[in-house]
């Protein structure tokens, strides 16, 4: 009989491309999880790792029969899950977020989960989506709310909202109010997004094509910083305004009209990596999507 822990072992090896990483996973030592996967080969007649200086990897027959251990994994949860009130749900989910989410729904999203979970605890880390990409396939984040999707294999992608990005200057900048050209808004040094975002980079292009040379801008992770700038007059800014409603109604900045190509709009994804322990990441990210479908709709109805 196939001890399951071994499978468990199996996957999570396999998973995490070492054994120290799945020794680490699963609470154990090491040469738990090397005697683990030895006795499942036995068992099985079959070789699962090639084994090398370099560390492990699976050999073609571990690749099939991978797919094996994660549905038995998965079996086993959903048994465990249909057994027990889903309100139980506990434990901790690395959560990364992206700024903009910050500025937006995200504490009516925490407020839900706190009530629906309350002994599930969100650990919530902000930074850039290119920094949150990476961490999340790394596995050091559970559930990531960023501009995606991530199109890579096994990512599960959950759409979120799409905010549209604009042009944003201090009220009383010289520039304007009627249509700026993108030499007149070049002169000044242009802020927006992190400089390995997206938003930087359709900015940056735009500049370039227009015979501009290389742009002045400043790009940043935090968007209450971006905002700080553009207040201190330092120049104008690429950014969603959707988190600006205090500062465009005190006339503190304004949108400016630039002549230029359309600014592409922002799209969020909850994104996650499929496996037999990504349960609760899938059912915070459904609660997100139904947070932001309500934001959308009430900010719809204020227009």
């Amino acid at each position: 009989m196939i001890d399951f822990r071994n499978i468990e072992t199996f996957f999570w090896a396999a998973a995490l491309g070492s054994l120290r990483a799945a020794s680490e996973k699963l609470g154990t030592t090491q040469p738990a999880v090397s005697q683990r996967i030895a006795s499942l080969e036995q068992t099985l007649g079959v070789r699962l790792f090639q084994r090398d200086a370099r560390g492990v990897s699976l050999t073609a027959k571990g690749q099939e029969l991978l797919v094996h251990a994660e549905r038995m994994i998965e079996a086993k949860r959903d048994m465990l899950r249909a057994a027990r009130d889903q309100t139980t749900m506990s434990g901790k989910v690395r959560l990364g977020v992206a700024e903009t989410i910050v500025q937006t729904w995200l504490p009516r999203l925490i407020e839900q989960v706190h009530a629906a979970y309350p002994a599930m605890v969100l650990e919530i880390h902000v930074d850039s989506t290119s920094v949150l990409s990476t961490q999340l396939m790394g596995r050091n984040l559970d559930l990531a709310f960023l501009m995606g999707p991530i199109l890579e294999a096994r990512v599960e992608n959950l759409p979120l909202c799409t905010y549209p990005l604009a042009w944003v200057v201090r009220h009383d900048a010289a520039l304007g109010p009627g249509p700026v050209s993108l030499p007149d808004v070049a002169a000044f040094p242009i802020i927006t997004y992190a400089s390995n975002s997206s938003p930087y980079k359709v900015v940056r292009d735009m500049l370039m094509r227009a015979g501009l040379g290389e742009p002045r801008m400043y790009g940043s992770a935090s968007l209450s910083m971006v905002v700080r700038m553009v207040l201190d007059g330092i120049g104008p800014a690429v950014i969603t305004p959707v988190f600006l409603g205090r500062e465009l109604e005190r006339g503190e900045l304004r949108l400016l009209n630039v002549t230029a190509d359309p600014l592409p709009d922002l799209s969020f994804t909850a994104s996650w990596v499929d496996g037999p322990d990504s349960y609760p990441a899938r059912v915070i990210a459904r609660m997100a999507q139904q947070i932001a479908e309500a934001e959308r709709e009430e900010n719809a109805q204020e227009i």
